[in-house]
């Protein structure tokens, strides 16, 4: 479960700032790069996969704002961006 900050720290007084804001969770796949071809061919928004911390790394965002990044191990180097063109 996820919550949010209120503004005047009581439950209906409304979020403090966007939903989403400052939040990502980050799940760990098998095939990151799988997510996000599945994610473009649904027209949906994710971003170019790259190399950090030794995984492959995608993000999406859902419709409440929350940054969802999908990662899988690799061995390839730090800081490559994924080329559709291989």
């Amino acid at each position: 479960m996820l919550q949010e900050y209120w503004k005047d720290g009581q439950p209906g007084g409304g979020p403090l700032g966007p939903l989403g804001q400052g939040v990502s969770i980050c799940l760990m796949c098998a095939a990151a790069i799988a997510v996000y071809h599945d994610a473009i061919a649904r027209g949906l928004a994710a971003s170019r996969p790259f190399v950090g911390n030794r995984l492959w790394v995608t993000s999406l965002t859902d419709p409440d704002g929350y940054r969802l990044d999908f990662e899988s191990p690799t061995d390839v180097p730090e800081g490559t961006v994924y080329s559709d063109q291989a």
